[in-house]
């Protein structure tokens, strides 16, 4: 799907739901899965970035790198609930939409 849409499009899509769910996820899950604090982090990176370049593609290579070692590749824990996995899937187009 993300192949078809350009980064600024699966942006659009997915911004509003992340600012919803990233928080919830960390406050509960952040105890037994710890690096998704590290996972917020650079999504609050990302989000930032991408409001200060305006109209412009934003420089997120190093964030969405950190991301896939961070996540193991946006690999989802076996633990979790559907809104880590949905978050996880959702970082995923938006970092395939940045790559293309």
């Amino acid at each position: 799907m993300s192949k078809e849409l350009t980064f600024n499009q699966v942006k659009e899509r997915y911004f509003k739901k992340l600012e919803l769910f990233v928080p919830v996820v960390a406050k509960v899950h952040g105890a037994h899965h710890p690096e998704f604090h590290d996972v917020r982090k650079v999504y609050d990176s990302i989000v930032e970035k991408t409001k200060e370049a305006g109209s412009d593609k934003p420089s997120l290579h190093d964030e969405f790198v950190k991301l896939r070692e961070i996540t193991d590749n946006y690999t989802v824990p076996g633990d979790v609930c559907e809104s880590y996995e949905a978050v996880y899937n959702m970082l995923s187009e938006l970092d395939e939409a940045y790559q293309a």
